[in-house]
C-alpha cells in the first residue's frame, strides 16, 4: 500500500493519534522512571539517599518524607496512565493531548536521567536536569491552567491530570532544583557519621532566601487560586525540611512558620470565600416595571402594566 485509507492531516485523525502515541509513551516513560529511582536508591552504591548525607546542606530534607512524597507522584501517574486509556470525554481526550502532551513524557526521562547523574556525583549535569525538568513542568501547568482549567464537572480530570503534575512540579520548584544547585555551588556542610555536620551555621541565608521566596509564591497561590494541591505539596516539603535537624535558624524558622501559614492560608480563603463573598445588587432601568413586576417603588405590577396589590388610601377614595 503506498497510502493509509485515512486521511492523517484531518485534525480530528491527528488528536486520535495524539492520543494513541501519549496512550503508550506515557507509561513506558513512567516505568523507566521508577525502575531507574528504585534501583538507583536501593541497589547502587553510593545510593540516592547516601548522596544527600555526603553532601548536607541547609535546606536538604528528610530522605523518608521525600520517599512518600515521591510515591505519591507516581501513583498519581499511574492513575493517570489508566485513566487516559479509559477517557471518553472529548474535553478530557483534549486536554490530554493539547495540555499535557509529550511533557510528562520528557520529565519522566529526565528525572531517570537525573537519578543517574545524582548517584555518580554529577552535580553539574544533575542541575541542568533538574533546571530542564522544572521549565516542563512549568510549561504543561501554566497550559492546563490557561486553556483547561479544572472543574467540578469533570472531578476526574481535576484528580489524575492536574494533580500529579502539579505535585511534580511544587517537588522540583520548592526542593530538588535548589538543593541540587546549592551542592553545585558548594554551599554545602562537612558531614560526620555519626553525628550532624559540624558546620551547619555556615552560610545559612542562601537556605532562608530559597524557602521565604518559594513559599511566599506558593502561598500565593494558595490564596488566590485556593489550590489544595499546592498547600499539601508545600506544606510537605517544608515538614520535611525542618524536621532534618540541625539547621540554621533562619532556615528552620521560616519553614516551620509556612508549615502553620500554608494550611492557615487555605482555610482562611475559603472562610471568606463561604461567608464574606460579595453579593451584587441589581438595578431595574427606568421604564421596566412591567417587564420585571415591579414599580420602581416596589409595588407589583399586573400583566396589563398597571399597579396591583396594596396601596395607599387617601381622602378621596373614603368618598
Amino acid at each position: 500500500m503506498d497510502s493509509l485509507p485515512i486521511d492523517t492531516s484531518h485534525p480530528a485523525v491527528r488528536d486520535y493519534l495524539s492520543l494513541i502515541r501519549l496512550q503508550v509513551l506515557t507509561p513506558l516513560s513512567l516505568l523507566i522512571n521508577i525502575a531507574t529511582v528504585i534501583v538507583c536508591a536501593v541497589v547502587v552504591t553510593p545510593s540516592i539517599g547516601e548522596i544527600s548525607k555526603q553532601f548536607p546542606t541547609s535546606i536538604s530534607p528528610k530522605p523518608i518524607i521525600i520517599a512518600i512524597y515521591v510515591a505519591a507522584i507516581y501513583a498519581g501517574q499511574l492513575g493517570y496512565c489508566v485513566f487516559i486509556v479509559l477517557a471518553r470525554k472529548a474535553e478530557t481526550k483534549r486536554t490530554v493531548t493539547k495540555g499535557v502532551g509529550l511533557s510528562l513524557v520528557i520529565a519522566n526521562w529526565v528525572m531517570a536521567l537525573w537519578a543517574v547523574a545524582w548517584v555518580f556525583q554529577w552535580f553539574l549535569v544533575s542541575t541542568v536536569l533538574q533546571g530542564i525538568l522544572l521549565l516542563t513542568l512549568l510549561y504543561s501547568n501554566i497550559v492546563l491552567l490557561i486553556y483547561h482549567q479544572p472543574t467540578s464537572a469533570r472531578p476526574f480530570d481535576t484528580m489524575l491530570i492536574h494533580a500529579p503534575l502539579r505535585l511534580f512540579l511544587v517537588l522540583q520548584f520548592g526542593l530538588m532544583f535548589p538543593l541540587s544547585l546549592f551542592i553545585n555551588l558548594g554551599l554545602t556542610y562537612t558531614p560526620t557519621t555519626p553525628g550532624p555536620p559540624r558546620d551547619y551555621a555556615d552560610h545559612p541565608w542562601p537556605g532562608f532566601g530559597v524557602v521565604l521566596g518559594t513559599n511566599m509564591l506558593g502561598l500565593a497561590v494558595v490564596i488566590l487560586r485556593r489550590d489544595i494541591v499546592w498547600c499539601v505539596s508545600a506544606t510537605w516539603i517544608c515538614i520535611s525540611i525542618w524536621v532534618l535537624r540541625p539547621k540554621p535558624g533562619p532556615v528552620y524558622i521560616v519553614a516551620i512558620l509556612f508549615t502553620v501559614l500554608h494550611p492557615l492560608a487555605l482555610v482562611g480563603t475559603y472562610i471568606y470565600s463561604r461567608f464574606y463573598k460579595r453579593r451584587t445588587v441589581v438595578a431595574l432601568p427606568p421604564g421596566d416595571e412591567a417587564l420585571y413586576g415591579r414599580t420602581e417603588s416596589g409595588r407589583a405590577v399586573d400583566a396589563s402594566g398597571q399597579a396591583s396589590g396594596p396601596r395607599e388610601v387617601d381622602e378621596d377614595t373614603w368618598g
